[in-house]
């Protein structure tokens, strides 16, 4: 039959358009800010840095290994290295960025700093609101505005952050077996050395007050 087609066409967009008022999830309008639908795992914006229990500057993650820095296109994170070192996770003496900024203004939020990052220790936010009145320093995020805690990371990424303190527990649990069977082994090698020493015999020293043979011939 001539014009079915249309017939069909309209009929989808009118079922479509009573739908849109009257099934849930077919709403479409969200009355934002009151209303926000819920972001995707993967969903990123702009990176910030992790750091580990309550004190962001003790538990801070990052290294300054300055790879990050290296290896974004844009070049927009700038990183100075301390003078002095404190430990990491793994209580292994390391420095750490006296100085950590990003300009979100040219950041193009491609998330290669998360995959270069040896130590876990920059993530991409959700946070999308940050829009400024002014152009320049407002857009200049520091440290201290970059760095969130564990939690928080868990929060925004619950898959991804459990993985991540999964494998840093491993690696820990790792380096602290890595230690205790180097000192058993050390150990050990110890007391083989002084149970050797005791059974040794120890030569007689030679009697000088002695005669000799051809004297006592």
């Amino acid at each position: 039959m001539l014009g079915t087609g249309i017939l069909k066409g309209m009929a989808e967009t009118a079922r479509n358009f009573v739908g849109s008022y009257t099934e849930e999830d077919r709403l479409v309008t969200v009355q934002y800010p009151e209303e926000r639908n819920p972001l995707p795992e993967n969903y990123r914006n702009f990176p910030i840095l992790i750091y580990d229990g309550d004190d962001s500057q003790a538990g801070l993650r990052c290294v300054a290994c300055k790879i990050c820095e290296k290896e974004c296109p844009p070049q927009c994170i700038y990183i100075v290295k301390s003078d002095d070192k404190k430990p990491d996770y793994m209580g292994k003496p390391q420095f750490y960025p006296k100085v950590f900024d990003i300009d979100i203004s040219v950041c193009m939020s491609c998330q290669i700093c998360v995959e270069v990052c040896p130590f876990e220790a920059i993530k991409m936010d959700k946070d999308f609101e940050l829009s400024k009145r002014e152009r320049f320093d407002s857009l200049l995020f520091q440290k201290d505005e970059l760095s969130k805690s564990n939690e928080y990371y868990h929060k925004i990424h619950p898959v991804e952050a459990a993985t991540v303190d999964k494998n840093l527990a491993d690696a820990a649990a790792a380096a602290e077996a890595k230690k205790k069977a180097a000192a058993e082994a050390a150990a050990k090698a110890a007391a083989a050395k002084a149970a050797a020493a005791k059974i040794t015999p120890v030569p007689p020293a030679a009697d000088s007050s002695a005669p000799t043979s051809e004297a006592s011939s």
